[in-house]
């Protein structure tokens, strides 16, 4: 990797100076004031976004350093758990957190909604911006139709019955001689079905050729009934096969895991794992691997069959690819950061799958919570669905991937 560089001290951060007054939430008159004193919070506390996250899980809560950043970044209000664990690791006494959680609740009432979703909180919508649809009012039932009284009406004639074929009169037929008959192997001829009685067959009479004309009709729907059931069922199995994870590329033997550059493939896909640029999440997704050179990843050797993925940001530099809080929390983002975060998982067993093996599992080490994969979550078909924690599968689903070397 050829852009390491030393860490760089985050923007806006600066330490407390003697005599300093605790930042005041009142009087904020709207969401963006109210981050706006939130992020002076922080300027007083002096600690950074790793500093505020050791502390916060030292109390109990959980406070990903990402979901600080986001935060602070946003525009809309905090959810009330998050407020509380930000304000309890900027070191506030209890009546300061009081305030903060007033100033919050006004405004939220003010707003009558409250705040929108947070894509950094465990439960948001995946989709930036997305916002939860209400549910549509029930339709209503209409009242049952009175009874009628008076005299009972004529019933309309039902569907016009299916001729029998002596109710049929056929003229061209009708008035042929008997003697004539039609040739079995000429074009005209209608086909004799197989184990049909003789006097069924062709040339039999007028009501055994309109009968055998019946079941050429009913042979003209059936096919194109069949066909249309055929592209159906096609099509079923098409969308349960990409909704598995597949895309239709031919298998591929997948690399093994070696200390050096990696692009890292996710299997049966032409997707790489890489950041989304110009955000400061670290948000891991899948992207095209045409596209995935932000930010380049290595394998570094650990010892015990551990592995650490390193990362090099060309924004942000050297760093290390985790889980938040231990690997606890479900659903934790899959994140790159700076390493040597005691709270973090950085540390991965690349564990084969399959006989002949199919890829590997990325499998958090040490994790509070055993039994996890790093797992593409939404739509595993499609670029930036992201990545996250979640129970390993028997099926290994989205949990797939190879390690390509780079040159």
């Amino acid at each position: 990797m050829s852009r390491r560089r030393p860490p760089v001290r985050e923007k806006g951060e600066a330490r407390m100076t003697p005599g300093e007054h605790v930042p005041d939430p009142r009087g904020a008159r709207s969401p963006a004031e109210f981050l706006a004193r939130l992020q002076a919070l922080k300027d007083w506390s002096g600690l950074t976004y790793r500093e505020l996250s050791a502390r916060a899980e030292a109390r109990g809560d959980v406070l990903p350093r990402s979901t600080v950043a986001n935060m602070l970044s946003r525009t809309t209000l905090p959810r009330e758990e998050l407020l509380t664990a930000f304000v309890r690791a900027c070191g506030t006494g209890p009546a300061a957190l009081e305030r903060w959680r007033t100033v919050r609740g006004e405004l939220a009432g003010r707003r009558g909604d409250g705040e929108g979703p947070d894509p950094d909180v465990e439960g948001a919508p995946d989709v930036e911006g997305a916002v939860p649809e209400s549910p549509a009012p029930a339709p209503e039932t209409p009242a049952p139709a009175p009874e009628e009284t008076g005299p009972a009406r004529e019933e309309p004639p039902g569907p016009e019955e299916a001729p029998t074929p002596e109710s049929v009169s056929v003229p061209e037929y009708a008035s042929a001689p008997e003697s004539v008959s039609v040739p079995e192997n000429t074009p005209d001829s209608p086909p004799v079905w197989p184990g049909a009685p003789a006097d069924e067959s062709p040339g039999s009479g007028p009501g055994k050729r309109c009968r055998i004309r019946g079941i050429r009709g009913i042979h003209g729907l059936l096919v194109p009934l069949v066909a249309v059931a055929a592209l159906v069922f096609a099509g079923f199995s098409v969308v349960a096969f990409l909704r598995d994870g597949h895309t239709g590329h031919p298998p591929r033997t997948p690399t093994a895991p070696a200390a050096g550059d990696v692009l890292i493939r996710v299997v049966g896909t032409d997707l790489c794992l890489g950041e989304r640029r110009g955000t400061r999440t670290g948000r891991v997704h899948q992207v095209p691997c045409a596209a995935a050179d932000v930010p380049l990843y290595a394998l570094v050797e650990r010892g015990d069959g551990r592995w650490r993925i390193a990362s090099d940001h060309p924004d942000h530099g050297a760093g290390c690819s985790g889980l938040p809080s231990g690997g606890r929390a479900p659903d934790a983002p899959y994140e790159d950061s700076e390493c040597g975060d005691p709270t973090r998982i950085e540390e991965f067993t690349l564990e084969p799958y399959g006989t002949p093996v199919r890829g590997y599992r990325i499998v958090p080490a040490g994790s509070a919570t055993p039994g996890a994969c790093v797992t593409v979550v939404g739509d595993r078909a499609a670029p930036w669905s992201r990545l996250a924690r979640a129970p390993c599968a028997p099926d290994a689903a989205g949990q797939l991937f190879d390690f390509d070397r780079r040159d």
